[in-house]
């Protein structure tokens, strides 16, 4: 499949072995479900979450171990960050881009990058707006962007 703005192809790069159950040596699901909500208390994004219980607690799959994603855990127990991880990340890429450009003003390149990237925060907004992650007349701007992960 192609990338959004350029007309290469997606990276090639090593997958995770298929899997179809738990193995019998990972932790069970019950003590995944409490190490992800540890890790969620301590701050940490769903991102780094699943990257510390592979690495350090060699948990292969944590929707294989409890049937559910780590998202849907955290929101099961209403420990979810308010915005997605995703959009969140974006609007810090945004924000550090305008930053950027405040001071280098000629600097067309990264203006364009600051449009990519202000386009596809626009796509995921109405994206989680029409799924009702997001409520209907929320609004990005670069500005609400600076407040909200600044």
């Amino acid at each position: 499949m192609a990338r959004i703005h350029s007309r290469r192809r997606g990276r090639s790069g090593s997958s995770a072995l298929p899997r179809s159950k738990h193995p019998n040596w990972a932790p069970t699901p019950k003590e995944v479900e409490a190490l992800v909500l540890k890790f969620a208390k301590s701050g940490l994004s769903t991102a780094e979450i699943g990257t510390s219980l592979r690495d350090i607690y060699g948990v292969p799959s944590v929707k294989l171990a409890t049937g559910k994603s780590i998202s849907d855990l955290l929101r099961a127990a209403d420990a979810a960050p308010e915005l997605p991880e995703d959009l969140t990340n974006l609007m810090r890429r945004a924000v550090r881009l305008g930053e950027h450009l405040e001071r280098n003003t000629r600097d067309v390149h990264n203006r364009r990058a600051l449009q990519l990237t202000e386009s596809k925060i626009l796509r995921l907004v109405r994206y989680y707006r029409d799924s009702g992650r997001l409520d209907a007349d929320w609004k990005y701007s670069l500005d609400n962007a600076k407040l909200l992960v600044g």
